[in-house]
């Protein structure tokens, strides 16, 4: 019998371990106040896309948190934030940002909650959407294309 804990990735069970909400908009700014102090080695993955190969460079990452801040601000229309997510919130490894778009169920409970439209991480990011699906659906899937 396989280990299933030896098989998982280490971005995808750090990605499944606990986080804390920037409840309010000045947690927010310090979250980003600690990413912008320790900038190197971050990855910057928009979920749906191809994950990225190397870490952002200092400016990307600048400009990144410049922009999604806005973003944010501009269309989750609330006088708290609560969509933004961080493992360690003092000196975070892993931010989970939600689109205020498509916010589904994004807290609480759920067995199978959205995912965020962005994920900063220090471990090389693996694609979300792909690792969601589940192992049955994924050799079904590629027994019917196989030779």
């Amino acid at each position: 019998m396989k280990d299933a804990a030896a098989e998982t990735p280490a971005y995808l069970a750090a990605f499944r371990g606990s986080f804390t909400s920037a409840l309010r908009w000045p947690q927010l700014d310090a979250l980003w106040e600690a990413v912008r102090a320790a900038p190197t080695g971050w990855y910057v993955y928009a979920v749906g896309e191809p994950p990225p190969d190397a870490p952002a460079d200092t400016a990307s990452l600048h400009n990144f948190l410049t922009e999604i801040d806005a973003l944010l601000r501009r269309e989750h229309d609330e006088d708290y934030c609560g969509i933004v997510y961080a493992d360690v919130p003092a000196a975070p490894s892993m931010i989970k940002i939600y689109d205020p778009n498509n916010l589904g169920v994004s807290c609480g409970y759920s067995t199978n909650p959205p995912l965020p439209g962005w994920v900063l991480s220090r471990l090389p990011p693996i694609d979300l959407e792909a690792a969601r699906q589940p192992a049955g659906r994924r050799r079904w899937w590629q027994r019917l294309f196989s030779a």
